[in-house]
């Protein structure tokens, strides 16, 4: 066969350092389509981007030869460089060292689109995600 053919979807979550809600309106407002530019400039696909506060989910579908390992380094390291020098307000902000990543199978991307784009809705322990904000 002369050539591949590969699909690599990735779920993939991490948190905020100590999952402090450091990712208020504007921030998000800015940062998901900046973290899905990232992921374009990586030859990955972004086909969801969310989150709350405290943490991020995003879906996306990974080149043949990329690990997930490297598409989180990419992510992490290319957005928390962009926090810090374009918002001088977030001089503490940062991504938890670790993170979560699922493979997802194309009969479950619009249920997982489904989820990502629902996080803001989601609760944890009883205590909305969007009553973070205002701690």
């Amino acid at each position: 066969m002369s050539h591949a053919f590969v699909s690599n979807l990735m779920h993939c979550t991490f948190a905020t350092k100590e999952r402090y809600p450091f990712i208020d309106s504007e921030l998000e407002a800015r940062l998901w389509p900046y973290i899905g530019g990232i992921a374009t400039e990586n030859r990955m696909k972004p086909l969801a981007i969310g989150g709350t506060a405290d943490h991020l989910h995003a879906l996306l579908s990974l080149p043949g030869m990329m690990s997930f390992a490297k598409a989180v380094q990419l992510i992490k390291g290319g957005s928390s460089k962009w926090i810090h020098d374009t918002f001088a307000r977030q001089e503490k902000f940062g991504w938890q060292e670790g993170y979560g990543a699922f493979s997802v199978s194309a009969s479950q991307i619009p249920k997982t689109i489904a989820y990502i784009n629902n996080q803001k809705n989601t609760t944890d322990g009883g205590v909305s995600r969007k009553s973070l904000l205002n701690y």
